[in-house]
């Protein structure tokens, strides 16, 4: 297990070829995925094309969506980190949790953490978050750790709200 970073209740990790059922049990919640406009996983051999040439190949640059587990019971509760958007050239900050984690300040503390380990260990000067406009829970978040709002628009078909951090090095 490789391990990126913890926090005081977390621990980060990368992904393996063996997780495509943790992303089916994750992707295959509709209540999950409403806001990201993706379909709902029904297949283990779809989840495996996700890890394989979605979230894999993000680590050949340090980056990535990284396994989120518990630090009591190490139950995994989700994904979080930076990934690079090619078409917005952009390192886009995301997370997506299972529902039983929704409440209890998980997102912030891993979504805070991959900004401070986008910033103090990867040296990234900017990073960009998104939230669907009618996802106030992702916004909150988004708030929470401090991004700042730079409005609203269209992103793939989707209608979002955009937030920006510097690293605070380069300002």
């Amino acid at each position: 297990m490789k391990v990126i970073f913890e926090t005081p209740r977390l621990i980060l990790r990368q992904f393996t070829e063996a997780d495509a059922p943790l992303i089916l049990s994750l992707n295959s919640d509709p209540e999950i995925v409403k806001y990201v406009h993706e379909p709902t996983l029904k297949t283990i051999e779809h989840a495996q094309e996700i890890v394989n040439n979605i979230i894999l190949p993000q680590y050949q640059n340090n980056l990535g969506r990284w396994a989120i587990h518990t630090k009591h019971n190490m139950d995994f509760i989700g994904w979080c980190g930076l990934k690079y958007r090619p078409e917005l050239d952009e390192i886009d900050l995301g997370y997506r949790l299972m529902q039983k984690a929704w409440g209890h300040g998980y997102a912030t503390e891993a979504a805070q953490a991959s900004l401070d380990h986008g910033f103090n260990e990867l040296d990234l000067k900017l990073i960009t978050g998104r939230a669907h406009i009618e996802n106030l829970a992702s916004i909150k978040v988004l708030e929470k750790i401090g991004m700042d709002f730079m409005g609203e628009g269209i992103v793939e078909d989707c209608p979002v709200r955009t937030y920006i951090k510097s690293n605070p090095k380069f300002v």
